[in-house]
C-alpha cells in the first residue's frame, strides 16, 4: 500500500504540473496513461464499471468523475485530478484541485477550505476513534466558512479493491459507526461546493456537476491508521495554506 500510494502521488503531481490554459483533459489523461506504463502500474479507474478514462478530470462545476475529452482548460478554471493506480495488487488513490492561472478570491478560499478539511478529517484517523468523528470533520470545518459538502458521493476503504468498506461520508453519519483500528487504509476525499450542496449526473452517466453550476473542489489522500499518528500514503506538498482562510497556521490539523 505504501508503494501504491507513493506512485499514485507521483503521477498526480506530474499531472497537476500539466494543467495549463489551452490543454484538453484528453491530453492530460494520455499523459497519465504513459506515466502508468513508466511506473509499471495500471489505472484503477479504466474499465471500472465501464469508466472510459485512465483518470477522472473535472473542471469548475464538475465535481468528480469527469471523463478526459475535448474540453479545453481556460484561464481561471480549476481542474480536479483524481488518480487511482494498481501496483502489485494494491491500490493508491488520491486527488487534488489545480488552478489554471489566477482564480477569483472566493474560489481560492474554496480550495484552501477543502484541502484543510481533508487534513482536519485525517487528524481523526487514529486507533480507538469512531469513524463518525473523522466523517464529521469536513462539514464542521467548511460550513462556517459558507461552503457545503457533497452528500451523494463519499470516501471509502481502499486496499486490494478500489471501493471497500467502510464508506466515509464527509458529514457525521447517524447511528453507530465502526471503531478505527491499526492497519485500516482509508481513502478520505472531501468534495466541497462554493454554492448549494446538490449535484446531478450528466447524460454520459459519469460526470457529476453542481446543481447551481458554481465551482466545486476535491482533495483526497489514502491514509493508514497506525498505532499512533495517521500515515498519509499519498503525501505531497499542500496546494493551499490555512492563512488563505484567515486562519493562523496553528489552527491547521
Amino acid at each position: 500500500m505504501r508503494e501504491a500510494g507513493r506512485i499514485a502521488s507521483t503521477i498526480l503531481q506530474a499531472l497537476a504540473a500539466e494543467v495549463a490554459p489551452g490543454k484538453t483533459t484528453a491530453e492530460i489523461d494520455q499523459v497519465a496513461a504513459k506515466l502508468m506504463v513508466e511506473h509499471d502500474c495500471k489505472s484503477a479507474f479504466l474499465g471500472y464499471r465501464g469508466f472510459p478514462g485512465y483518470t477522472c478530470l473535472s473542471i469548475n462545476e464538475e465535481v468528480v468523475h469527469g471523463i478526459g475529452g475535448e474540453r479545453r482548460i481556460q484561464p481561471g478554471d480549476i481542474v480536479k485530478i483524481d488518480v487511482g493506480i494498481v501496483k502489485d495488487g494494491f491500490i493508491g488513490d488520491n486527488a487534488t484541485t489545480v488552478p489554471a492561472g489566477d482564480i477569483p478570491v472566493e474560489t481560492r478560499r474554496l480550495l484552501a477550505a477543502t484541502e484543510e478539511s481533508l487534513f482536519q478529517a485525517i487528524s481523526h484517523a487514529r486507533p480507538g476513534k469512531r469513524l463518525a468523528d473523522l466523517c464529521g470533520a469536513p462539514e464542521a470545518f467548511v460550513e462556517p466558512l459558507g461552503f457545503t459538502v457533497v452528500r451523494e458521493f463519499v470516501g471509502h476503504g481502499v486496499g486490494r479493491r478500489l471501493h471497500e468498506e467502510p464508506q466515509i461520508p464527509n458529514y457525521r453519519p447517524k447511528g453507530k459507526t465502526p471503531i478505527l483500528m491499526p492497519g485500516m487504509t482509508l481513502a478520505i476525499e472531501p468534495m466541497v461546493n462554493e454554492g448549494v450542496a446538490g449535484v446531478r449526473i450528466l447524460e454520459d452517466g459519469w460526470t457529476v456537476i453542481t446543481e447551481d453550476r458554481k465551482p466545486s473542489a476535491h482533495f483526497e489522500h489514502t491514509v493508514l491508521v497506525t498505532n499512533g499518528d495517521p500515515e498519509v500514503l499519498t503525501m505531497r506538498p499542500r496546494t493551499a495554506l490555512p492563512e488563505q482562510l484567515g486562519l493562523p497556521a496553528w489552527q491547521s490539523a
